[in-house]
């Protein structure tokens, strides 16, 4: 809500009131400027936590196997410059790379949840549908064209 201010009848306290609005005006540029110089360093902050949640998640299953929970959000994976899933048929060991950003998901979704969701393929069209291994969060696929 703006503020009204009243124009003062003498000249000396309307060029005292004209120089403090003046002063006003300026420091709301300079607040503005500041707080978008602060949201920037937050954002890239919250992208440097993304990316190593994602690292570690990684190497926990690296180190441990299985699909570690809790896992990153499909979310912060994406935004921690991980978009691609690599997976694995438990069937035919078919390895290919799921798209994050392509999966329809609440923001909340967990990679580890993911597992129920994911089917091989190749094992669909002999009618089978086994359960996919994960495998690893990734920057990029492994292949030029991964399926869907």
């Amino acid at each position: 809500m703006a503020r009204k201010h009243p124009t003062p009848l003498s000249g000396g306290l309307r060029s005292a009131l004209n120089k403090e609005l003046g002063k006003a005006r300026a420091m709301t540029t300079v607040l503005a400027q500041r707080s978008a110089e602060l949201r920037a360093e937050g954002e890239s902050l919250i992208r440097t936590a993304d990316k190593l949640l994602c690292e570690a998640w990684n190497e926990r299953m690296w180190a441990d196997g299985g699909p570690i929970d809790p896992s990153p959000t499909v979310d912060q994976a994406i935004n921690g410059g991980h978009p691609w899933l690599e997976i694995e048929c438990s069937r035919c060991k078919t390895k290919r790379d799921v798209d994050l950003a392509a999966l329809p998901h609440p923001p909340t979704t967990f990679v580890h949840d993911l597992v129920s969701r994911l089917r091989c393929s190749k094992c669909a069209k002999a009618n089978r549908r086994p359960p996919a291994t994960l495998l690893q969060l990734a920057q990029r696929p492994r292949q030029a064209a991964p399926e869907t």
